[in-house]
């Protein structure tokens, strides 16, 4: 019997060992459910350097399979993703392909003009986003989305794993607060994928008008909200590895104070500081680097924290943690000068500077978006395309 249990044990643990070796597949690798959408079409693609079937980009993919791809829009940080953050990006040529590179990013509305809306037929869209409200590329998609929409293109989203889709976490947007880095009225953390994103957008009719986008999902495949994903190739320059992405929901806001988050050094989003921190052993300068070339507290050493150490577990335990921001506002005693007015549109409503210049501990601020979290886990649950 014993000799029995055991052999059935052996047996489950190596089916389970199987289940776990099936590799990951991203949209864009998914080419069966794609391929056959852009047969004779005039196609435009919205990626950067993350847009990666396999070993190939997807743009040498398509042209090596001789689809005609006729333009290439860029997000924020460019099509090889070296821009700064906010920087105007040119529109140019890619060297490789000669394929004209649309640039969509510091253009206004962030959205394609009429005469290249009639260039192509179909919207290939594969960027690979970090989960959070205030990166910028789930709004480039929606702006595109509503483009789509007024021009009756089809979009295609070529979905990619979410590396913060285990969770949700932050208030909601309050729509007031509207601005590039708050777009949707979503948690900080929504915890989605862009194509589920996609379909939620199409769902809640939030595109202007209540357009509708003839949007169709590329998923993964052997993707679960609970995968630990580490992406291969780094979304964006001042988000160098996994450890940045995990802490970015929390450091984000330092963007929104006096304070340098590390741009302009090799370790952004993982450590804070400023030259008037006091009680701390650990400094670093910033300089201008690429992707950082004017950071702020440029050239001037500063004194604070360094995140580096702390391990991917605890991050995931405290989510989206104020405790950090707090940590500072207390250290510098600068009262409202800590803060600038881009604080409240990262985190997107007013109660949270309030309660901090009030004194109030991080633990009792979040329980203020508890209900937020569980409101939007109920409205976005119809739109998930992969378990929870």
């Amino acid at each position: 019997m014993r000799k029995y249990t055991f052999l059935l044990i052996l047996l489950f643990s190596a089916s389970a060992f199987a289940q776990n070796e099936i590799p990951l597949k991203v949209g864009a690798e998914r080419t069966d459910l794609y391929f056959p959408l852009l047969t004779d079409k005039r196609v435009a693609v919205m990626t950067n350097q993350t847009g990666i079937a396999g070993n190939e980009h997807l743009v040498d993919m398509l042209v090596r399979h001789r689809f005609n791809v006729v333009g290439i829009f860029s997000p924020e940080h460019g099509f090889r993703g070296t821009a700064d953050a906010g920087e105007h990006v040119a529109s140019s040529t890619d060297e490789k392909t000669s394929i004209p590179i649309w640039s969509l990013y510091g253009s206004g509305s962030g959205k394609p003009s009429p005469e290249k809306m009639k260039q192509f037929d179909v919207l290939l869209f594969d960027l690979q986003d970090v989960g959070l409200r205030f990166y910028t590329y789930y709004a480039s998609m929606a702006r595109l989305m509503d483009a789509c929409a007024e021009h009756g293109k089809k979009m295609i989203v070529l979905d990619r794993p979410n590396p913060n889709g285990f969770y949700v976490d932050g208030p909601i947007l309050d729509m007031k607060h509207k601005s590039g880095v708050g777009w949707l009225p979503i948690p900080v953390v929504h915890g989605m994928t862009l194509g589920e994103l996609a379909l939620m957008i199409n769902g809640e009719k939030w595109l202007p008008g209540g357009r509708i986008c003839d949007v169709t999902v590329v998923p993964c495949d052997n993707y679960t909200h609970q995968t630990r994903y580490e992406l291969p190739i780094a979304p964006s320059p001042n988000l160098p590895n996994i450890h940045s992405i995990y802490l970015y929901p929390s450091t984000c806001l330092f963007e929104g104070t006096v304070m340098s988050l590390g741009r302009g050094t090799s370790f952004p989003f993982e450590v804070y500081g400023h030259p008037q921190y006091k009680g701390s052993g650990f400094s670093f300068t910033p300089r201008s680097v690429t992707g950082a070339k004017n950071p702020p507290l440029l050239n001037k050493k500063c004194y604070g924290t360094d995140l580096r150490e702390v391990p991917n577990e605890l991050i995931w335990k405290n989510k989206f943690d104020l405790s950090y921001v707090i940590d500072a506002y207390n250290n510098l005693n600068m009262g409202e000068k800590f803060f600038t007015s881009f604080f409240e549109k990262l985190v997107g409503v007013e109660y949270i500077r309030k309660d901090i210049t009030a004194g109030k501990p991080a633990e009792e601020i979040r329980k203020k978006w508890a209900c937020d979290v569980e409101t939007f886990k109920r409205q976005r649950k119809p739109y998930l395309l992969y378990p929870e």
